[in-house]
């Protein structure tokens, strides 16, 4: 039997493309995108799956926009494959409107707010019309918090989510119960079909070694050290919405590294066969064997957009100056 690492002469690889977080900057899409066309083969990246990692949502000014442009994909490129994965801003944008998935088993999204309830009156969670049991999320993305910068000097826009330039994309004020009315239906449908994770069997990706198959999980964060993978991913695949915070979503420190398996699980350790794992959210650009960080612009105007494609891990930047 081969070995699933050895070089492949036969079938020429899938392009594969992963995006990082748009964060509303229409631009910067539409830049990255034509400079992805360039570096790309034509047939390669007419075939081309294509992974968007999440984050298409607020900071920026064109989040209305950006949703249009990912939308007209499918259509104006046929032959590609798109992946929209969910990204924390996105699911949070989702929760307000009321298109996230039901938690099921009787409970509602009202009883996920007591965890975090001491953060109430600083994050200014929205008390609006709809709020009596949506998701914490929504409530915290639609609110008004009363701090002035976060932890990095940064000033808010509007919410501890940067909401505020989401809502104006929809033409109405930051909080206003009307952005429920205005998002249209195509835009509803497209953030309710969001998925929380993508896993792909056979992906490759040049080495010293030479081309290298593996496996490819994309998720907006990571997945968490110290907890069962195998239920991570059922909780994913699910979208389990039971819980207030989804911290392969949102985390941080958590979720930076490729987890293990205990040795007392049924399963081998990820590391043990090749596997990929792509992620956007950290506002940094980190490519470190097989763990994939791919967010250089972190929603910050001046920041870049980047994206990396596979099999030759070659980076491409919206602000790269590249000619056809």
């Amino acid at each position: 039997m081969s070995d699933p690492t050895s070089i492949t002469t036969t079938a020429k690889p899938r392009v594969v493309i992963c995006i990082g977080d748009i964060h509303g900057y229409l631009a910067k899409l539409q830049n990255l995108w034509s400079n992805l066309q360039s570096v790309i083969n034509p047939e390669d990246f007419s075939s081309a799956l294509v992974i968007f990692l999440g984050d298409y949502c607020d900071r920026g000014p064109d989040t209305k926009k950006v949703i249009d442009f990912l939308i007209n994909l499918p259509s104006s490129y046929p032959n590609q494959k798109h992946v929209f994965l969910s990204g924390n801003h996105d699911l949070a944008f989702a929760a307000f409107l009321g298109v996230l998935p039901e938690p099921g088993n009787g409970a509602s999204f009202k009883e996920g707010w007591k965890e975090y309830e001491v953060n109430e009156e600083r994050e200014g969670w929205y008390k609006g019309v709809g709020y009596e049991n949506m998701h914490l999320q929504g409530r915290m993305w639609a609110g008004t918090t009363k701090d002035r910068f976060d932890s990095k000097g940064i000033e808010f826009m509007g919410s501890v989510y940067d909401a505020e330039p989401t809502f104006e994309s929809y033409g109405v004020p930051h909080g206003s119960a009307d952005l429920m009315k205005v998002v249209p239906d195509e835009h509803m449908k497209f953030l309710a079909d969001l998925v929380w994770i993508h896993e792909v069997e056979n992906v490759c990706i040049e080495s010293e070694e030479g081309m290298k198959h593996c496996k490819l999980i994309a998720v907006h964060a990571g997945l968490e050290e110290g907890t069962n993978v195998e239920e991570q991913l059922k909780f994913l695949r699910a979208k389990d919405t039971r819980l207030p915070k989804v911290e392969a979503l949102s985390g941080r420190k958590s979720v930076w590294n490729i987890p293990k398996i205990s040795v007392s699980d049924a399963l081998q350790e990820l590391t043990e066969k090749p596997t990929i794992v792509v992620s956007g959210h950290h506002g940094k650009l980190h490519v470190e064997g097989l763990r994939l960080i791919i967010d250089e612009g972190g929603g910050l105007e001046n920041n870049p957009v980047a994206a990396i494609v596979l099999p030759s891990m070659e980076l491409v930047r919206d602000t790269d100056n590249l000619t056809k």
